[in-house]
């Protein structure tokens, strides 16, 4: 994913009508929600739970998280949809907010005009794992081994239309390869097969995927990010291994429902940032692999964009579909 460095005008966020001014100016009076459409525990929940706890001592008010799972985040994403444009019901989203319309038959919203941009959050690149009795050293390696072995070996992911599906269709759709993509009920179990010879290789989150490279259990491949992890900086992006123009990456960011004031949407930017901005805020999501990628509601706008097309075109080639 490219994202894109585009900054708009501060004037232009600043000088909105005066309503929206002198709402962004008495927010917030009540207590906020933020709505995580997964379960608990994970990065989405994660991330929500944060800013609350921060943006709740900044604030002097209260802020909650409200995880409304199912459906991929469609049934907390039309909640949000359907709630007053005002900031106090924002939602964090992540990378299938823009693949759901893709992936499934009808989505009752649009992911961009139904829902107001605030700002990105944090992004996290997927590592290209293999089983240590895999043949292949290298990303160059594997494409030769598979090349000469076409349909011979799996890919396994937490299940279809995830971040792990979408990034090995994309490593097929670039190299032209047959593997064939194995679904799993989580990471966990592709994981499992994957160190246990069942399945060869695996597109990870760094956070899971760094324990096993570290003791052993499985070979890193690459990064699938444009540039290499600080968490394993020996190893090369998939890119510079061979791959070239390869970039997927899990983002995050925050949303609000269409429509609201360009002030408040500035300030939630702002207040986002600021928590961003915290050291120990830092430490934590490090640690969790999570790379602070904070920008303006018009970047994010534009990766929204950007990343709804690109997957778009993934997708369709693959012919995934979840209903």
């Amino acid at each position: 994913m490219n994202f894109i460095a585009l900054v708009a005008s501060v004037t232009a966020l600043l000088f909105g009508p005066a309503a929206g001014v002198a709402a962004a100016d008495a927010f917030p009076k009540k207590p906020v929600t933020i709505v995580a459409a997964y379960p608990p525990g994970g990065t989405v929940d994660l991330l929500a739970r944060m800013l609350a706890l921060k943006l709740g001592e900044e604030w002097k008010q209260t802020v909650v998280v409200e995880n409304r799972p199912g459906a991929s985040g469609i049934i907390g994403s039309q909640h949000v949809q359907k709630s007053p444009p005002d900031g106090y019901t924002l939602m964090v989203v992540p990378i299938t907010h823009v693949t759901n319309s893709s992936l499934f038959k009808s989505v009752p919203y649009d992911p961009i005009e139904d829902f107001t941009p605030i700002g990105m959050l944090a992004a996290s690149p997927l590592l290209l794992v293999t089983n240590q009795a895999f043949p292949a050293k290298d990303v160059r390696e594997l494409v030769a081994q598979s090349r000469a072995n076409p349909g011979k070996f799996n890919c396994g992911s937490g299940g279809n239309g995830t971040s792990q599906h979408l990034a090995c269709e994309l490593f097929k759709n670039i190299t032209k390869l047959d593997i064939k993509h194995v679904p799993y009920k989580g990471n966990a179990a592709a994981m499992t097969d994957v160190q246990g010879g069942q399945i060869e290789m695996l597109f990870d989150q760094m956070a899971t995927a760094v324990p096993h490279v570290r003791s052993g259990r499985v070979r890193a491949l690459g990064v699938s990010s444009a540039k290499r992890s600080p968490a394993l900086p020996d190893v090369p992006t998939i890119a510079e291994a061979g791959v070239a123009g390869y970039e997927s990456t899990a983002w995050f960011g925050l949303v609000g429902p269409a429509g609201m004031p360009k002030a408040l949407v500035q300030q939630l930017n702002g207040a986002a940032r600021k928590v961003l901005a915290i050291p120990d805020v830092q430490k934590k999501l490090n640690d969790q692999g999570l790379e602070l990628v904070p920008g303006t509601p018009e970047e994010f706008r534009q990766t929204l964009q950007a990343e709804m097309a690109k997957w778009a075109t993934v997708i369709k080639q693959a012919n995934i579909r979840i209903d």
